[in-house]
């Protein structure tokens, strides 16, 4: 906790609902922290309170970036979504968030839906995603990727343009799928894989995409590789690997570490920094939150201001040259530190 910042963190344990979760509040200096509530089987509760402090402190940033009253938190369900979810599971899990008093607001992330928010619901008010009010998020994720994807290739080759651009999906979710929709909508050629077989074969047939192995979409010749499935994929073995231009795609902690920015920098390769490009979800859901309630078309139109934001990054990487990553932080750091009184 000292060494990224965090303000708290909290284990959770229901034994007659099978709840075991972990929510890590890293920052609440520009308001209550907002981040969604993943359900993964992870191999130990080591390994779950490794990502949930690394997905709430970037929350932090990414809340920050996107110019929103919100801190930073996450919390992770240690279970399969598969076969473990049961409205009594997010029910113990609501009462856990209450718990907090509104220090922690939670939201869909991986293994969840909007149906998994509305049990929570029925035990606190510190729930966005609803059904009845902005409900997936995964379509305004999409949206804020795709616009991202333009910004990028119009700093790279001078055009936004899709047509006959190379892009390599790895993960075709509930966010990468509709991305790979938009994408062929605007005449790319797609590169996918997943790991299930069912989702493959429908880009394949929907999308005229190529499909190839899990590990080998690393080697994939492409203007623009989208991470789009867990994170850590910029890593040690695969940045030697990448024949792209461009990365940028969805998921969280896309860098196993954040020296590999600079190594993508010197290879040539612009990398879009993911608490950035993925801010469209966490826009969308923190609309509920205003005076009014929920309004898609003022969501909508803060998320289209995604891509000025990743123009702004590239821009200032150039300028001070470092690596996108850096300048990212930079621009997220400057407004929490003025809300903290310049400390």
């Amino acid at each position: 906790m000292q060494n990224g910042g965090h303000e708290q963190v909290t284990f959770f344990h229901d034994q007659k609902a099978g709840l075991r979760a972990i929510i890590a509040i890293h920052s609440t200096v520009l308001g209550p922290a907002l981040g969604g509530c993943r359900v993964w089987p992870y191999e130990s509760e080591a390994a779950a309170l490794n990502d949930v402090m690394r997905l709430s402190r970037a929350m932090t940033y990414k809340n920050s970036a996107m110019g929103l009253p919100l801190g930073g938190g996450k919390a992770v369900i240690i279970a399969d979504a598969g076969t473990d979810k049961t409205p009594q599971l997010f029910e113990a899990f609501g009462r856990a968030v209450e718990r907090l008093g509104g220090l922690y607001i939670t939201a869909e992330d991986v293994g969840t839906a909007a149906a998994d928010m509305a049990a929570i619901r029925s035990q606190t008010d510190h729930v966005v995603g609803l059904p009845d009010k902005s409900g997936d998020p995964s379509p305004a994720t999409a949206l804020g990727i795709f616009s991202g994807i333009q910004a990028a290739l119009e700093h790279v080759f001078g055009d936004p343009g899709l047509e006959g651009r190379r892009v390599a999906i790895q993960g075709l979710g509930a966010v990468g799928m509709q991305l790979a929709e938009r994408l062929h909508a605007e005449g790319a050629q797609l590169v996918v894989t997943d790991i299930a077989r069912k989702r493959i074969d429908r880009a394949v047939t929907e999308l005229g995409a190529e499909a190839v192995a899990s590990d080998a979409i690393f080697d994939v010749e492409c203007d623009v590789f989208a991470p789009c499935a867990l994170g850590a994929v910029v890593n040690d073995d695969t940045v030697p690997r990448f024949r792209t231009r461009i990365i940028a795609g969805s998921a969280n902690n896309q860098l196993a570490e954040s020296r590999h920015a600079d190594l993508l920098k010197e290879r040539g390769i612009t990398y879009v920094p993911d608490f950035i490009i993925n801010g469209g979800g966490v826009i969308n859901v923190s609309d509920e939150l205003l005076e009014g309630g929920y309004d898609r078309e003022r969501a909508d139109a803060k998320i289209a201001g995604i891509s000025a934001k990743i123009r702004g990054v590239l821009r200032l990487s150039e300028e001070e040259d470092v690596s996108s990553d850096t300048a990212a932080m930079l621009l997220a750091r400057e407004r929490l530190q003025e809300a903290a009184g310049g400390s």
